[in-house]
């Protein structure tokens, strides 16, 4: 069998960092890819693959982010912190031969002219009756820049939250706004405000003209006492959702530690964080075949951020229903990921990884080759949580939003943008990964490096016109 070799593409000259004159180092402290790794431990024993069930993972350490987040798409992508970002994905000419000509350089940083550009594109095509949504696409996987509410506006229409006609915007939010209401009134009501409900309406009953009478015995029926076993029973339920609210609030809790908006004794954290705790409890009921995972709330928070700060008073005020039927729609692409039963089935977590092996092995099987034959890194051990939460925690918070965009724009789903963009990740840190051994390889891969966002959406990019060619 003749071994498939690296596409030209990616063995061209342009992918390699030139040798820089010697200069003094930099005032700022980046941290150097080209620095030595420091020596592994003797290697393990392969961890076991991880369930379903837990899908949360402890995110590695990431770059302090502040808060508010103002980083625009040309900032997070125009600064490089290692050389797995501009050229560690070449191959040596020996693996095809030293294919090099035919390849299309790295498209470069976008500077802030195209950035401006870019925003006034997306508001022109914003402010259309109707709006082209092969065009919004088109702009959105770019990267939407932030500010003036763009990429709030934007996501909703992706999503398909917002119709493509503007003019139904208004009837659109308000059905939607009301049912969630319905909902949170249905779901979150605890059992004794019902049972108070009941009782005034009792006493009303008996009270038809208003005037005042004697006091009556109240009557619970079997379906309402606190100790009744009844599948019907509101308190029954109350008590079995119990454990998996506790498990929403641990985990809520929990939610980007290091950004106020989501943490922190402030009342506008405090009042974020019961936002996002309803819209899980809210899924979780409406939603029994799966309910609620751990590592949805890291889904979940992306939305939500992006909806409350949205400039427009009124969106944000209802950013709360907004991200809920939003979240339910990005889930539905991915929910079959999070169910335990289906993990071995043909659409479970197991055969979503098996494609990104499959796609690996396709574009770079000298890469391939080495992690799962000759390193034994099991992709389970890796992309396990890169799939399951969207990348959210490989990535600071700004540049998981940019990631986004182009997922969010691909319009065969987010699917297999997220496997392409899974597949950049590795090809751009081949040189060091077909260095390393199991230890190293598996340390690299479950702490991502920081990497230039441009340059891994546009190989992720590059491999899907590779693969229509």
């Amino acid at each position: 069998m003749v071994k498939k070799g690296v596409p030209d593409w990616l063995n061209s000259s342009v992918w390699s960092t030139p040798n820089p004159p010697p200069s003094p180092p930099p005032k700022e402290s980046v941290k150097p890819s080209a620095s030595p790794l420091v020596e592994p431990p003797p290697p393990v024993p392969p961890p076991e693959p991880p369930t379903t069930s837990s899908v949360h993972a402890t995110s590695a350490a990431k770059a302090e982010i502040r808060d508010p987040l103002s980083s625009t798409y040309g900032s997070n992508s125009s600064v490089c912190h290692s050389d797995e970002e501009n050229g560690s994905s070449s191959a040596n000419s020996s693996a095809s031969g030293g294919g090099a000509a035919a390849a299309v350089a790295p498209a470069p940083a976008p500077p802030a002219a195209e950035i401006i550009s870019r925003q006034a594109q997306l508001s022109q095509e914003l402010s259309r009756k109707v709006i082209n949504m092969g065009e919004l696409r088109r702009l959105a996987s770019e990267g939407i820049p932030d500010g003036a509410g763009i990429r709030s506006t934007v996501w909703k229409l992706l999503l398909g939250y917002l119709p493509p006609d503007r003019s139904l915007w208004p009837s659109e939010l308000a059905k939607k706004r009301s049912q969630y209401k319905h909902f949170k009134e249905e779901l979150l009501t605890n059992p004794s405000e019902i049972t108070r409900k009941l009782e005034k309406s009792s006493l009303e009953k008996n009270e038809p003209d208003g005037s005042p009478g004697f006091l009556s015995r109240s009557e619970i029926t079997h379906g309402e006492h606190p100790l009744s076993l009844g599948q019907s029973s509101i308190w029954n339920q109350f008590f079995q959702d119990a454990e998996i609210m506790e498990q929403i609030d641990r985990d809520v809790k929990r939610t980007h530690p290091d950004i106020h908006f989501f943490s922190g004794d402030s009342a506008f954290a405090k009042s974020n964080q019961e936002a996002l705790r309803n819209i899980l409890i809210v899924f979780a009921k409406l939603n029994p075949g799966i309910r609620y995972v751990q590592g949805m709330n890291e889904i979940l928070a992306p939305l939500f951020y992006v909806f409350k700060n949205d400039p427009n008073e009124e969106y944000a005020a209802s950013a709360e229903a907004d991200t809920f039927f939003c979240f339910v729609e990005l889930l539905s692409g991915f929910r079959d990921n999070f169910v335990q039963q289906l993990d071995n089935s043909v659409v479970g977590i197991r055969a979503t990884i098996t494609r990104l092996s499959q796609l690996l092995k396709e574009h770079d099987e000298e890469l391939w080759r080495h992690l799962e034959m000759t390193t034994k890194v099991n992709p389970q051990f890796y992309a396990f949580r890169w799939i399951t939460l969207l990348l959210t925690q490989e990535f600071n918070f700004p540049e998981s939003l940019l990631i986004w965009d182009t997922l969010l724009s691909d319009p065969d789903g987010p699917q297999e943008t997220l496997l392409r963009v899974c597949c950049a990740m590795l090809i751009i840190v081949r040189k060091r990964l077909l260095a390393g051994d199991f230890t190293s390889n598996l340390k690299l891969l479950q702490h991502y490096p920081s990497t230039n966002m441009n340059h891994l959406l546009y190989v992720a990019n590059k491999l899907r016109i590779h693969l229509a060619g």
